[in-house]
């Protein structure tokens, strides 16, 4: 097994991904918590695009290791949302759609390069922007999957967590601490080959048909 999920060859292009998805995704959670009234976020230096107040060591270097990672998470206290539950939801799933989004616009652009744009470029212009804009895609389609898994401390996790009823919630919270270990276990061995990837894998084929659907009227 390689000591690197990607090739050094690709490293310069997953950098720049990852900076992109990173820094995206972390902004929306900042963003739309501030829209909904809780300031914490902008008030420690969280409602910013960039990325050096976004990234976490350990999730970055997971990325390049693994294939999948995480940010920084950012702090967001829902006693300032006037309707918590559906505040909270939003906030959490404004990350993980915040890829999306990217990974779309990515595929977007593949799509315009293979429709005849790339043959008017430079070969080797061609060759990295393509290269790139392939990496971008995947890497951001993973993030956006990555997340919603229903572990803590990820987005999924939260997504539940505020829309179970209040008893469900209460019980979530005392076991918390023993689902964050349970995860990082996953995590950090070859367990995840058995219950992370094939959803990544088969939630990433999934995804880039849904996009070929969407394009597909324009792109035919």
């Amino acid at each position: 097994m390689p000591f690197l999920y990607y090739g050094f060859d690709l490293l310069p292009y997953v950098i720049v991904a990852l900076i992109i998805a990173f820094t995206l995704h972390e902004f929306a959670h900042a963003y739309v918590a501030y829209k909904f009234g809780d300031p914490t976020a902008k008030n420690q230096g969280r409602l910013t695009l960039n990325p050096i107040s976004h990234l976490d060591p350990f999730g970055t270097i997971l990325i390049f290791l693994a294939g999948f990672g995480w940010a920084r998470p950012v702090p967001v206290n829902r006693f300032f949302f006037q309707k918590p539950r559906l505040a909270g939801v939003l906030v959490s799933v404004a990350g993980p759609l915040s890829n999306l989004v990217i990974a779309f616009i990515g595929f977007l652009f593949l799509n315009i390069m293979a429709s005849g744009v790339a043959e008017m470029m430079p070969v080797e212009m061609a060759r990295i922007v393509d290269k790139f804009l392939n990496i971008l895609v995947s890497l951001n389609i993973i993030l956006f999957l990555f997340n919603l898994l229903p572990f803590p401390p990820l987005d999924g996790y939260r997504i539940i967590e505020d829309l179970a009823p209040r008893h469900i919630r209460a019980k979530l919270t005392q076991y918390e601490n023993y689902g964050i270990l349970i995860f990082f276990i996953i995590v950090l061995t070859p367990l995840d080959q058995y219950l992370i990837d094939p959803v990544l894998y088969h939630g990433r084929e999934a995804t880039v048909l849904f996009f070929h659907l969407i394009l597909q009227p324009f792109f035919s």
